[in-house]
């Protein structure tokens, strides 16, 4: 008797899900195959990593006057060369680049979609091996597609409740591509055994509540009262039985806290009183997906979804998590 084996690859995955849309023109899901090609590799260059020289820093600076690593570049060229080799994306914004790259050809203008990415989250991690990742989101474009119409900055500075999807890889002891769309949220990790990301874990549900708290302690002091208030209320109830992890990478901090619940922060302190990490490259992406999830994702003062970005490289607060936390 044949056994069928019914894990279904990104693609596969993808296709099943355009044919329930009624109208659908497979478009997204071609941006995403071609984002799923260039995480591939860069996963390549991250096993890598110790044996070619992509370990430490480029000698570039970014736009936030910070070093840019190797790894941080190379990863963004990968993504770049392979969106633009493509037609289902009008332009990029990357958060080491200063502005929008467009793809001002006759296929690229008729895309409907640009595409926003850190291309890795958690460069200060690369040298030491610990768990890195990119993340990216999709919007439909303001501006209107047709041959001769690139896009514009406006399509890049829409307000995260107009994501289409976004997501993020991590690059640890598995490989996994977690993406979010208003249809649910889907993780698929990397097979390196035919190269394809297989779908591992379907239509994940943030926990209501969790016992994981993170954020960097050595800021504590630095963060506002209200902020102190608020953790204080936490760790000072000992029915919660909170366990303090911060790992210092983005994208691992959240996809534990994503899968077994629990709260994240990085709120403005007075060295960052605008917070420190990136609306369009970070926090939008990552607040997309755990809505989709059933988390919550505020500054403290407003919902991240909310709010109309003023600039490409715009830092705000976020404290993200399980329900439980908000209440």
């Amino acid at each position: 008797m044949i056994k069928i084996n019914k894990t279904l690859t990104l693609e596969e995955f993808r296709y099943n899900d355009v044919k329930q849309i009624p109208y659908a023109t497979g478009e997204l899901s071609n941006l995403l195959r071609d984002f799923s090609l260039a995480v591939k590799r860069i996963n390549v260059e991250v096993n890598k990593a110790g044996l070619l020289d992509v370990l430490g820093t480029s000698g570039l600076t970014n736009i936030q006057n910070e070093e840019v690593m190797k790894l941080d570049d190379i990863a963004n060229t990968h993504i770049f060369n392979v969106l633009s080799s493509g037609y289902s994306c009008a332009g990029v914004a990357s958060e080491e680049l200063d502005d929008i790259m467009i793809f001002d050809n006759p296929a690229n203008n008729q895309s409907k979609y640009i595409l926003l990415y850190d291309p890795i989250d958690g460069s200060s991690n690369i040298d030491t091996n610990v768990s890195i990742g990119s993340i990216f989101s999709i919007y439909r474009r303001i501006s209107k597609p047709a041959p001769d119409s690139p896009c514009t900055k406006e399509d890049f500075l829409q307000p995260g409740h107009q994501i289409i999807a976004s997501g993020y890889v991590i690059y640890g002891s598995s490989t996994i591509f977690v993406f979010a769309t208003k249809r649910g949220v889907n993780g698929f990790t990397l097979d390196p055994t035919i190269g394809e990301f297989c779908l591992s874990h379907p239509n994940i549900q943030c926990p209501q509540t969790g016992s994981i708290i993170s954020f960097n302690m050595a800021n504590y002091y630095q963060f506002t009262q209200p902020t102190r208030d608020y953790l204080k209320k936490f760790l000072t109830d000992k029915t919660t039985n909170l366990s303090h992890r911060y790992i210092g990478s983005l994208v691992a901090d959240l996809h534990r806290n994503l899968i077994k619940g629990g709260l994240f922060l990085y709120p403005s302190t007075l060295a960052h009183k605008n917070g420190k990490l990136r609306l369009q490259y970070e926090c939008n992406p990552m607040a997309f997906i755990f809505q989709q999830a059933g988390g919550v994702a505020t500054t403290g003062l407003e919902a991240i979804l909310d709010i109309i970005p003023t600039e490409l490289h715009q830092r705000v607060p976020i404290i993200i998590g399980s329900p439980y936390f908000f209440k």
